[in-house]
């Protein structure tokens, strides 16, 4: 431990307070009394924060002082897997992951430049604000279509892929001064389940996971990355305790036998996986934990080892091991700059990147690009929070959305005519009326979903399908687009044309017209496996 760390850790308190990474509700930091709770803790040793949500200012104003105040560097985490913007207002939100791969030929020098160059911003804008543990790279290999929690935050679904873009990821965070994060150990790729809500189970046998999900994870650790993250998961072929409470998993598998001799942290301690299990943090802690993630309260947290410590149910040696580690890690950001960024470059490379991303997976040659937008119709669907306010709305002329509520008792179509649509009880569904009409259209669907904690899907519902499905047959030609997971278009193969961006931010939806025009060219190549025939 450095000496500048040891009287400063001169109680048991302060060490288990070193282990815990609490919540910061970037939102409530203009409150006094939220600042004086936060300040508090650091006041007692915390060994840092979570950072969520936000505005740029407030957050760098407060992080600051905090960090002042702390006698020893607080770890400032935040999943910024999209850059800074995915947490804080008034940042940039650049690609996901999926989209990086989608953009990125790794075997062109000038591809994996523009890579490197945004994960340089990344970490940047990181830095810029105090963020010191981007909880970065996902290194989990995608190879389940309705995975809910995982998808688009995923490389690709091939494990060599997936390490390779992590140990870019890694190497440029690490070089920036930052402490990289893979997760979700021993890999979240190849389930249908949210962690957040229950407890998926990998059924693969173990020869598989090292050789498929794990593989990633021990590229990272001969890369070089500072911690890793233990997934709230069941993998019954190693052990039939959760993975995130289990030393078979934690301190056989992945500091004996892989080698890593860095942090590693718990997934967040609130989620409902664990739910139904008592003393979580002591059975963390006894798996070969480092760092307890986001438990629901920290004072509580120490109360309880030091309960259990009172109770030997753990040892003051496995507190000191622990917090060794930590301090090692920590000595690194005493001289931690906040970084000057360039905004506005930043900008322009995340729109190329986008661009880049696009996906063309399936066409009809003769199709594209489009000439005349006023023989376009076009169907938002999916989330309505994501489409209702969609720039698309500003290019197409005709445009309609799915009904979530309604199944029609015939083939659905857009009720309006040659003229337009027409916009009834200011609602607009797909709805009964005469195919003729539609015999000389282009029929755009647009179809938005995210991926996010607590939802438990990445998909779109079967009522919404079944609708797009009887239009498509329908339509002279019909094209597919997906803003978000790409696996829906698996959906609608029968489509002339199918799509894939990996988003729905407005970037995204303006680099799709771009190339609906004929304006960019479709560059991205599909970085999973869909079984749909070009």
């Amino acid at each position: 431990m450095p000496d500048a760390f040891n009287v400063r850790l001169n109680t048991l308190e302060n060490k288990l307070y070193q282990l815990i990474i609490s919540r910061l509700d970037g939102d409530k930091v203009a409150s006094k009394n939220y600042q004086e709770k936060i300040i508090e803790l650091v006041k007692k040793g915390i060994g840092g924060f979570i950072l969520f949500g936000g505005k740029k200012d407030e957050i760098k104003d407060f992080i600051g002082k905090i960090q002042s105040i702390s006698e020893i560097p607080l770890f400032i985490a935040s999943d910024i897997e999209r850059g800074v913007g995915q947490q804080i207002k008034n940042a940039l939100v650049f690609p996901c992951q999926m989209a990086m791969a989608a953009a990125t030929n790794k075997n062109k020098p000038e591809d994996v430049s523009i890579l490197r160059s945004a994960v340089k911003a990344i970490a940047d804008e990181a830095k810029d604000v105090g963020i010191n543990m981007p909880l970065i790279p996902v290194l989990d290999v995608n190879q389940n279509p309705d995975n809910p929690i995982i998808c688009t935050r995923a490389f690709s679904d091939n494990p060599e892929d997936v390490a390779w873009f992590g140990s870019e990821y890694i190497k440029i965070l690490e070089t920036s001064g930052l402490i990289s994060c893979a997760k979700h150990f021993p890999g979240h790729g190849d389930t249908a389940i949210d962690s957040h809500i229950s407890l998926p189970v990998i059924t693969k046998s173990r020869s598989d996971l090292m050789t498929t999900d794990i593989m990633p994870f021990f590229e990272a650790i001969k890369t070089g990355v500072s911690s890793i993250m233990v997934g709230h998961l069941s993998v019954p072929a190693i052990d039939s305790k959760p993975a995130s409470l289990s030393r078979k998993i934690i301190t056989d598998l992945l500091r004996n036998e892989l080698g890593f001799d860095g942090l590693i942290l718990s997934d967040a301690l609130n989620m409902d996986a664990l739910k139904d299990i008592e003393n979580i943090p002591i059975e963390c802690f006894n798996a070969g934990i480092d760092i307890l993630l986001h438990p629901v309260d920290a004072d509580n947290t120490v109360k309880k080892l030091l309960f259990a410590l009172d109770e030997n149910k753990i040892s003051e040696e496995q507190i000191d091991e622990a917090v060794d580690r930590i301090v090692k890690i920590k000595a690194r950001l005493q001289n931690f700059i906040m970084a000057e960024v360039d905004h506005k470059q930043h900008i322009k490379l995340s729109e190329h990147i986008i661009e880049m991303s696009i996906s063309l997976v399936k066409h009809k040659a003769g199709l594209l690009p489009i000439s005349d937008f006023n023989r376009v119709h076009a169907v938002l669907a999916g989330d309505k929070t994501l489409y209702e306010s969609s720039l698309l709305r500003d290019y197409f002329r005709h445009i309609t959305t799915t009904n979530e509520n309604v199944i029609p008792p015939t083939p659905p179509l857009l009720k309006g005519g040659k003229g337009g649509l027409l916009k009834e009880r200011g609602e607009m569904g797909l709805v009964e009326g005469s195919t003729e009409e539609f015999l000389d259209e282009i029929i755009v669907f647009a179809i938005f979903t995210s991926i996010s904690a607590w939802k438990g899907k990445s998909g779109i519902d079967d009522e919404q399908s079944h609708q797009i499905t009887e239009l498509i047959r329908k339509a002279k030609i019909s094209i597919v687009i997906s803003f978000g997971s790409p696996y829906v278009l698996s959906r609608f193969k029968e489509a002339d044309v199918l799509i894939a961006a990996y988003e729905a931010t407005e970037q995204a939806q303006k680099a799709v017209i771009r190339c609906l025009t004929g304006e960019k060219d479709f560059k991205g190549k599909l970085p999973v496996i869909l079984n749909i025939k070009p």
